[in-house]
């Protein structure tokens, strides 16, 4: 079955899809996403990552062409037209096409793509500690998702240059932000800790209910902490995957386990 899309209120095959080459999403990464999970044909959490997207999108000045019901609707619709139950979600929003130049037009005409795909069995990762790139943790962009993920893709190319598959970024003042595709959560004394939002990190959506479920707590980590750390683990709505390793050194495969919550 080909991959069906949605895309600005219809459901079509991916390959017959078009998005204008004056997309300032394409041109100028003015936009945002959220990946959702998929279980059972519905997609989770929906309410927490409109809430997400709308605070996105009142910091870009961008008018949400959606509530979050059809949000919601756009999603099992996609998911539907796919025949997936398990898997995720990706819904895409940019300001749409606009003319030359950094001013955006007046009034915009959103883009949204929804798309839908498979989701694979998680599993342990080699990490690095990024040099080369830090992450800005005074800058609002750190608490939405953009489309300009430059900061993230170039921390993953050291990471590979490296001999690794992920890479823990910092913050200006060597405190662990995140890593390159969600939260980072750090075993300390048996106790699981993640950054604050003061220091980098984004409001995942699984951190906060882990948060919210006492299962992990909120403080500053500096290296010294993460490299003696007992257990690491990477946190997105997809997966919570254990580090099996950081800097060469090894560590247990172990997640945080979630399996009660």
């Amino acid at each position: 079955m080909a991959e069906i899309i949605w895309l600005n209120g219809a459901l079509l095959p991916a390959a017959r899809a078009g998005i204008s080459t004056a997309d300032r999403g394409f041109t100028l990464g003015d936009g945002l996403f959220e990946t959702l999970r998929l279980h059972g044909g519905a997609a989770l959490d929906v309410p927490a990552h409109f809430a997400r997207l709308a605070a996105g999108a009142a910091l870009l000045r961008l008018p949400l062409p959606f509530d979050a019901t059809e949000m919601a609707t756009m999603l099992a619709r996609t998911a539907a037209a796919n025949g997936l139950q398990e898997g995720g979600l990706r819904l895409t929003l940019t300001r749409g096409p606009g003319p030359r130049g950094l001013q955006p037009p007046e009034p915009p005409t959103p883009t949204v793509l929804i798309m839908a795909f498979p989701v694979a069995e998680p599993r342990p990762v080699s990490a690095i500690i990024a040099r080369g790139i830090t992450r800005d943790a005074a800058s609002p962009l750190c608490r939405v998702k953009t489309l300009n993920y430059l900061p993230n893709i170039l921390a993953r190319l050291e990471a590979q240059e490296r001999g690794a598959e992920e890479a823990i970024m910092l913050n200006h003042a060597g405190h662990v932000a995140g890593a390159t595709i969600g939260n980072v959560l750090v075993r300390v004394g048996g106790l699981w800790l993640t950054p604050p939002l003061a220091d980098g990190a984004l409001p995942g959506i699984r951190r906060a209910r882990l948060l919210a479920a006492g299962l992990v707590r909120e403080a500053p980590i500096d290296q010294d902490t993460l490299q003696k750390a007992s257990a690491l683990c990477i946190s997105n709505v997809l997966a919570l995957r254990p580090v099996i390793a950081l800097e060469g050194a090894a560590l247990p495969a172990v997640g945080l386990d979630e399996r009660n919550f």
